[in-house]
């Protein structure tokens, strides 16, 4: 890209991120002042996913688009909260990671809901296989991290899987982002899978932990 381009690019993007910023910092303001715990906001955020799945078993992808965002408001603030308010626990982000799980079987339960009554079988087993990879992705995360230190490798995580159900719902294209969400996430496993290997070959573990 050339230089002039790049210049006339930054000050969009720049002010992109801004926007994004104060929205959220002025969301995370009116949160706090509320006095309402940050496992509430998880809990909440599970209810709005909940909320967002039932609109997929119903084939309503525009509402659940719009439910999707919101939640992914909540799941970003709940962390924003409990650091404002000086309530970060080892507590908290389990029961955050842990909601998150089933925040995401119950979107890609409602997708194969409705295939299933569409009686579109191949597209209710690609929603199943692609709520699969998306558990087997977090899964190997933290199985890899009771090894080595950290294991953040691949592209699709879970703000990545989020934007494309949003996405999916708001151009009604469900079935391709399910065929990119469940062959990335796949990919994303196989390299969590190596690069977990080469590190605990490399001597990289935690201590306690032996290498190959």
């Amino acid at each position: 890209m050339a230089p002039h381009i790049k210049e006339s690019l930054r000050p969009v993007t720049h002010f992109i991120g801004d926007v994004a910023g104060w929205l959220l910092e002025r969301v995370v303001t009116g949160l706090t002042a509320t006095g309402i715990t940050p496992n509430i906001f998880t809990a909440l955020g599970l209810a709005v996913n909940t909320g967002a799945a039932i609109f997929f078993g119903r084939g309503q992808f525009r509402p659940a688009a719009a439910a999707l965002f919101l939640a992914g408001f909540l799941d970003m603030a709940d962390g924003q909260v409990a650091r404002r308010t000086g309530k970060v626990t080892a507590f908290g982000g389990f029961y955050d990671s842990t909601l998150d799980r089933y925040s995401d079987l119950a979107l890609y339960m409602g997708l194969v809901v409705y295939y299933t009554v569409l009686g579109r079988t191949f597209y209710a087993v690609l929603a199943a296989i692609a709520m699969a990879s998306t558990f087997m992705v977090s899964y190997t995360r933290a199985r890899a991290e009771s090894l080595i230190p950290r294991c953040k490798v691949g592209f699709l995580e879970r703000p990545e899987r989020l934007v494309l159900l949003i996405l999916g719902g708001t151009f009604n294209r469900m079935a391709p982002v399910l065929w990119v969400i469940a062959v990335l996430s796949t990919l994303t496993v196989v390299h969590r899978v190596i690069y977990t290997r080469q590190e605990i070959h490399a001597g990289r573990t935690l201590p306690g932990i032996q290498s190959l």
